[in-house]
């Protein structure tokens, strides 16, 4: 494992950003749908009439009496990082946060009214001071862009349609919100990866903090270039049953798969949108009120449009060869489906979509089968 040293750590004196807005690092997706939100006339109103609704003051009060605290006196490296992402960020009021006795590497962002982030131990004591740096970046991320609101009521629904699920369709209509809100949820989690980065400004830790979530804290039988080539094969391997095969195994999931998020994250490293942040030039947050959400749904759209157009997934090709008019569809349809393009043959990602899943609301974790609820998310 190359990568395992630290002598590239950067040093203690990083870039700050003041008064960066979030939409400098949110993933287009992400940015549409909360631009879309945000313009929406008493929205915050009814989110927060919610509140009364919602177990976020049962929550608060559940870390608060059975988590410790950190603080000067608690934890003082982590409060130190906290205090230094916020800094850097330019987050005005640093958000409280807990660390809570669980061996599952997690961490969270939620809260209606204000924001509280929570760490495991089994995630402090998988990760370094610089990786995990990235993670409480990544956490300050999501209270700057404001996901702490929608996580809070993804967490909510979600314990709402097991409790109701005896309901003739109440679970599917339940369901139906859950779903849509993960497929943001998703993109949500790479936008505040892009946060850790720029917190952290060490894409080397940042990778590193990946593959022990993915791998464990074995840094010297893995390395990046392997790691980042596993999403690579996992995106254009396969066929036409494959790529169906991805998408269930992704729809019941709060998160991208590792390997994707450390893939997505290297490519957003080396972009000149990336660069500008570093050198000085990104949104302010005093011009979020005039962002145009047409725009912003514009730029969403012609994101997807670029993922379909250089996607190597074999159905992303093959919408993309329909997108253009390709000819002989159906030939192109049966040679996918029976691998006799040399699409890799059949059955490889034969396992159960269920397998894969990972319905727990944390925010920086691996994959996990069980449905995640209270502090254990």
């Amino acid at each position: 494992m190359t990568d395992a040293s630290h002598e590239s750590v950067p040093s203690r004196h990083r870039k700050r950003f003041p008064g960066i807005s979030s939409r400098a690092y949110e993933h287009p997706a992400d940015r549409s749908a909360l631009v879309a939100l945000r313009k929406l006339s008493g929205f915050d109103t009814v989110f927060k009439a919610l509140s009364g609704l919602l177990p976020e003051r049962s929550l608060r009060l559940l870390f608060l009496s059975d988590s410790v605290r950190v603080s000067d006196a608690q934890f003082t490296h982590l409060n130190d990082m906290l205090r230094d992402a916020c800094y850097i960020l330019d987050l005005k009021k640093v958000p409280p946060m807990y660390v809570n006795q669980d061996p599952q590497p997690n961490a969270m962002c939620i809260g209606l009214d204000e924001p509280i982030i929570v760490v495991t131990t089994g995630l402090v004591e998988l990760l370094d001071e610089e990786e995990m740096r990235a993670v409480v970046g990544h956490e300050v991320g999501h209270a700057l862009s404001g996901h702490s609101v929608y996580r809070t009521i993804l967490l909510f629904l979600t314990n709402l349609a097991l409790k109701v699920a005896w309901i003739p369709l109440g679970n599917v209509a339940i369901m139906a919100i859950v779903t849509a809100l993960r497929e943001w949820f998703r993109k949500s989690e790479l936008s505040a990866d892009r946060a850790g980065l720029l917190v952290g400004q060490d894409l080397r830790a940042s990778m590193r903090g990946l593959m022990k979530i993915a791998g464990g804290n074995h840094l010297h039988e893995m390395n990046v270039d392997a790691f980042l080539a596993q999403a690579d094969e996992y995106e254009k391997g396969g066929d036409l049953r494959d790529s169906v095969l991805k998408i269930l195994n992704v729809l019941p999931r709060t998160h991208p798969f590792t390997t994707v998020r450390a893939a997505e994250l290297k490519k957003w490293s080396e972009t000149r949108d990336y660069q500008r942040i570093m050198d000085g030039h990104y949104p302010k947050r005093d011009e979020d009120k005039d962002t145009s959400v047409t725009d912003s749904f514009r730029e969403s759209a012609s994101h997807y449009a670029d993922t379909v157009r250089t996607s190597k997934d074999p159905l992303m090709k093959l919408v993309g060869d329909i997108a253009g008019g390709a000819g002989d569809l159906g030939g192109k349809l049966r040679d996918k489906f029976t691998g006799a393009a040399g699409g890799g043959g059949a059955g490889k990602g034969g396992a159960p979509a269920s397998d894969a899943t990972d319905g727990s609301e944390g925010t920086w974790r691996r994959p996990d089968p069980e449905e995640g609820s209270g502090s254990g998310s």
